[in-house]
């Protein structure tokens, strides 16, 4: 009787056992499977980063060339304006000149010109030989 009684309590202490292990079983299975879920989660953010990442670089790219190409606009319309106020100073004292002598100012002669800037030393040799002298065709 008493070995009976000894064989049931091992019978139930295993059953406790086989109980509390299948528990910590289906606890870690259910922990791998929310683990799968979160890294493909978090694959998938990944993913979309990197995504969001490529079309951030694009578009700032995309706004370089565009700042680049007003900057050089913007440095022709400086240069164009620039050379306007330059035209437009000198017909103001053109008039000036005429209609307001007093206002006018002299040109200085340090504005850039086309000018001979060096002179021949001595006569020149004698021209190089050529075909015969020139004739009318008959």
């Amino acid at each position: 009787d008493h070995k009976k009684e000894y064989c049931h309590s091992q019978f139930d202490l295993a059953e406790d056992k086989e109980k509390a292990l299948k528990r910590t079983i289906d606890k870690t299975q259910n922990a791998i499977a929310t683990t799968k879920d979160a890294i493909a989660t978090t694959v998938e953010e990944i993913a979309a980063l990197e995504a969001g990442i490529k079309a951030l670089d694009k578009s700032v790219a995309e706004a370089t060339e565009q700042r680049k190409e007003e900057n050089a606009e913007y440095k022709d319309l400086m240069a164009s304006d620039t050379a306007a106020k330059e035209v437009l100073a000198f017909a103001k004292n053109r008039l000036n000149k005429f209609y307001n002598p007093k206002l006018y100012k002299k040109e200085s002669s340090a504005a850039p010109a086309f000018v001979q800037v060096s002179t021949r030393k001595g006569a020149p040799g004698p021209p190089p030989e050529t075909w015969d002298a020139y004739a009318k065709k008959s």
